[in-house]
Parts: C-alpha cells; sequence; structure tokens
C-alpha cells in the first residue's frame, strides 16, 4: 500500500494533462463566438463607457478573486487602485487605494496587458505584490520566492483534519514550474485550453507558501489575454468561479486524485473552465448591453427638464436593468427610493409619462399601476 500513487504528479503520464476535445467541443464552440461578440460589444462603445466597463471589470476580477480564497477587499480601493494604474482620468484627492489593493492591480494589469513572456521573476513579482508586509494574515511566509517546505492542501471537519491534495515535493518545485512556463510561452494549444491547463497545473504544483489560487487564476487570464490578443480586462472569470465556489474546488480535488482520475483524463475539468469563462463573457455581454441601452435613454432624455428625483430612478432603474427592475415602477417604489411624498412622486411619473421616457405595463391599473422605461 505504500506504493499507491495518488496524485496526479506521481502518475507516468504527468504533466500530459490527457483529455478528449469531444467532451468540451462545444463549450469551445461557444466560448469562441461569444469572444467575437463581446469585442465587437466594446467596440461599440464610447471611450467614457469603455474605460468604465474595463475598471468595473477589472475590479470584479480582483475582489472576486481575493473573495474565493476567503479574503474581502474593498471595491473602492480596487477602482482607485486601477484607475491610478490604467492613467484612467483620477481624482487623487479621492483616492481611496492603499498598499494591497495597489498590488492587486499591478497583478492584474501586468496579467492582461503585458504579453511578454511569463517568467519566474514576474511570477515572484506578482507573489510579492500579493504580500507586500511578507505576512500572510499573522504568518511570515516566504515572499516572492518558491516554497522550501512540503505542502497540503487541507480542511477541518469538527476536531479532524481532511487532506484534499498533497503536492509535489519542494526539491520538484523548480524543475515543473520550468516546465509549465515552457509550455505557456511556446505551446500552440487552443487558447482556453491552455488556460484551464496552466490553471490546474499551476494549482497542482503548488509553488508558494501562498496565494497559489490567486496566481493561478492571473495566470488562467494572462494566457487569454496573450493568446486572444486582448489589451484590458473585460470579463471576470474569478467573479464566475465564485459563484461556483463549491463546485470550483470539487472538480478541483476530483481531477487531482488519482482515486477520483483513474484515467487521468481532464476533459471535465477544462469542459468546466470554459464553461466559466463562457459565463464571464456573456456577463459582459449583458453588462455592455446595460451601458448602451442607458447611453441611448439618455440621448433622448436630457431633452426634457427632469429634475433630481426624477433622475436618480431612472439612474436606479437602468443599472439594475430594466429586465431586472421585477415588477416595474410604481408610486410606492418611487416614495421609497425618492424618499419623497406620494403627491410629489405622482406629479414626478406624470411628467416622466408626458416626456414619453416611461410608459404604463399593460394590465396594470389603480393602486397597482406601473410603469416600464420606454427605450426606442
Amino acid at each position: 500500500m505504500k506504493n499507491v500513487k495518488k496524485w496526479i504528479w506521481e502518475h507516468e503520464r504527468y504533466p500530459e494533462f490527457d483529455y478528449d476535445y469531444k467532451g468540451f467541443a462545444d463549450s469551445i464552440a461557444a466560448v469562441f463566438r461569444n469572444t467575437g461578440r463581446l469585442e465587437y460589444a466594446v467596440y461599440l462603445l464610447e471611450k467614457k463607457s469603455i474605460n468604465s466597463f474595463i475598471i468595473d471589470a477589472s475590479a470584479d476580477e480582483a475582489v472576486e478573486s481575493s473573495k474565493i480564497e476567503g479574503e474581502i477587499v474593498e471595491r473602492e480601493s480596487v477602482c482607485s487602485s486601477i484607475k491610478k494604474r490604467l492613467n484612467f482620468t483620477f481624482d487623487h484627492s479621492q483616492d481611496k487605494s492603499n498598499r494591497y489593493t495597489d498590488g492587486l492591480a499591478d497583478i492584474l494589469i501586468d496579467s492582461t496587458i503585458n504579453h511578454k513572456p511569463l517568467t519566474k521573476e514576474r511570477l515572484h513579482g506578482w507573489h510579492n505584490a500579493l504580500f507586500p508586509t511578507g505576512y500572510s494574515g499573522g504568518y511570515k511566509i516566504d515572499v516572492a520566492k518558491y516554497r522550501k517546505g512540503e505542502m497540503s492542501v487541507v480542511s477541518k471537519r469538527g476536531y479532524s483534519e481532511v487532506t484534499h491534495y498533497i503536492a509535489p515535493p519542494h526539491t520538484m518545485v523548480d524543475e515543473e514550474m520550468n516546465k509549465l512556463l515552457n509550455y505557456i510561452n511556446y505551446s500552440q494549444e487552443d487558447p482556453y485550453i491552455k488556460s484551464a491547463v496552466a490553471h490546474i497545473w499551476f494549482v497542482s504544483i503548488h509553488p508558494y507558501d501562498d496565494g497559489n489560487g490567486r496566481i493561478a487564476r492571473a495566470m488562467a487570464n494572462y494566457v487569454l489575454s496573450k493568446e486572444l490578443g486582448l489589451n484590458y480586462h473585460y470579463f471576470s472569470i474569478s467573479k464566475e468561479i465564485e459563484k461556483n465556489k463549491k463546485n470550483y474546488y470539487e472538480i478541483l480535488e476530483k481531477s487531482q486524485n488519482l482515486f477520483y482520475n483513474k484515467d487521468f483524463d481532464f476533459t471535465e475539468w477544462i469542459k468546466w473552465h470554459t464553461d466559466m469563462v463562457n459565463n464571464a463573457i456573456e456577463a459582459s455581454l449583458k453588462e455592455i448591453e446595460k451601458i448602451i441601452k442607458k447611453a441611448k435613454f439618455w440621448d433622448k432624455a436630457r431633452n426634457f427638464p427632469l429634475n433630481k428625483r426624477q433622475i436618480k430612478v431612472l439612474n436606479k432603474i437602468l443599472d439594475i436593468g430594466i429586465e431586472n427592475f421585477k415588477g416595474g415602477l410604481s408610486t410606492k417604489k418611487y416614495v421609497n427610493i425618492t424618499k419623497t411624498s406620494i403627491p410629489t412622486a405622482k406629479r414626478d411619473i406624470s411628467k416622466l409619462l408626458k416626456f414619453g421616457l416611461i410608459e404604463k405595463i399593460e394590465g396594470s391599473a389603480g393602486r397597482n399601476t406601473s410603469y416600464m422605461l420606454k427605450i426606442d
């Protein structure tokens, strides 16, 4: 029993990462189509809207990648750091950034914009940016260097510990990382497959004392940005992974453990990862659709003398998304949003109707009368 091989790095075919393309061909086709749609949608945005969209997508990635690891960072601080690093219009008097969020922005932007070959030195730089104080929580760790000790992924269940994965011995790390970097820089693999393989390969090596998950996701983003020729962050993989975090850890464990992955087959992982990328792109497409609808609406609305209350309500509906504003706009909702009186709310709504900015929802009447935005 002592010689039983349990982890993927012990398998004789490692690190080939075998797969059956037929198992995720539909996922590849779908994400390829949506990538093209996203590029065209971004092209249609005005410069001001593009900048805002990039900041939001970038902030999503930084915040959600940290959240997956149980770390909460202030979105406002992240946005300040991203704006500074991208040299977008930035009011330094309103700077909410800090050393940690500056580091997150550095990793995010370097992994997206810098398409030069990925090297050990760059990875160490990312690691240093993640841990600027040299500490993870209250523990001192080796920063900007590969681990010197053994590494395992464990969780607690009651009073006992469960081992989910044991990484290769530290003596193997340098050689394994060289193989991975060579694959990332020179493989002609399909970009979406390559991104998925790089992700699981990195977390399987687990080269650092801490931060491996965040760097693995930055690496997956780097591969896609470089291979697809993207200049900015237009979608957030981590946001989709966070929504499916339980499944994320389950499929990683299933793929890395030879007890479950007896055939040394990574088809399921690649399909799952590709689907997460596709979900992220579809979410961005919906966000761009909202931005375009909002711009189109205000092109018409700016011709009318709107008060602050009306502008606030209209913006709220547009920001949520017309299709997501359940039940439409009622007098009661207007009062709740603006904190005004019922008579004032009715007058404001009446004027919006007169201006042709809203229309009555068919079938609603009396106290239950509700309205929806009218976008031509």
